[in-house]
């Protein structure tokens, strides 16, 4: 089940006011282009329970758990992952403000992956039979969710292809950089809030194969590489991960 951490927090600073959305809301873009204003979304506004804040390698929830509602990350970053027969841990997605977690549990009521905090953060929970029938009478609504389903669908798929590490890691970055440009941040400068190693995992690459791609992008210029903080400095990375990203 989607677990409680600690007390639930007091409002974060960009959450919005009476009639503007917070920023990182998952439905506000769905609601705005169906002629809802904030003002009209007072059954939607009484099913968000706000908790949290995880800590850095807590988990929100683990494989096998009930499934009871669907939560978008308010704050923070959310790694999913499995573990294999073997032990071994395959990372399946990382998941940044604005974005829904547990939607792939729609099916089996049970969740089918662990979700782990990889930094602090906050969580809109949505008991899910509550957001279904609301989605029954706000076409909105349900259209947003078949949205959301259609992403986190076609982010799994984006690893299946025969592409080269370079490509793989410029489609991770590109993405990373949309994502968070279409809730508002930077789309050229960012924090990587997951470990090299995480990454390789996800991409389905050696640790070695990832640092070397990033010592190769800043020797070619398409990157400027501080720790974790990134710079994307050319359009030259987006062309590398064109066939990736299908654009």
């Amino acid at each position: 089940m989607l677990r409680h951490a600690g007390p639930a927090p007091t409002p974060i600073a960009d959450d919005g006011d009476e009639f503007r959305f917070c920023s990182t809301c998952a439905f506000s873009a769905a609601c705005l282009d169906s002629g809802y204003d904030k003002s009209q979304l007072r059954d939607l506004h009484v099913l968000v329970e706000h908790i949290g804040p995880f800590t850095e390698g807590e988990h929100i929830f683990r494989e096998g758990d009930a499934f009871n509602a669907i939560a978008a990350v308010r704050s923070g970053t959310v790694k999913t992952y499995v573990v294999d027969a073997s032990g071994r841990e395959q990372v399946q997605g990382f998941y940044l403000p604005g974005e829904m977690i547990g939607l792939n549990a729609i099916s089996q009521a049970r969740y089918p992956c662990n979700a782990v905090a990889l930094d602090p953060v906050v969580l809109c929970r949505f008991s899910f039979p509550s957001m279904a029938a609301l989605a029954t009478r706000m076409p909105g609504i349900q259209q947003q969710l078949f949205r959301l389903l259609s992403q986190d669908i076609g982010k799994a798929a984006l690893l299946a292809g025969n592409y080269t590490a370079d490509e793989r890691m410029a489609a991770f970055l590109i993405s990373l950089s949309r994502r968070y440009a279409a809730r508002g941040f930077s789309p050229t400068r960012f924090v990587l809030t997951m470990t090299r190693t995480d990454i390789a995992n996800y991409l389905r690459l050696a640790a070695e194969s990832v640092s070397r791609v990033f010592r190769r992008f800043q020797d070619e210029g398409l990157l400027r590489v501080d720790r974790r903080e990134i710079e994307i400095l050319s359009p030259g990375l987006e062309e590398l991960a064109r066939n990736m990203l299908r654009d």
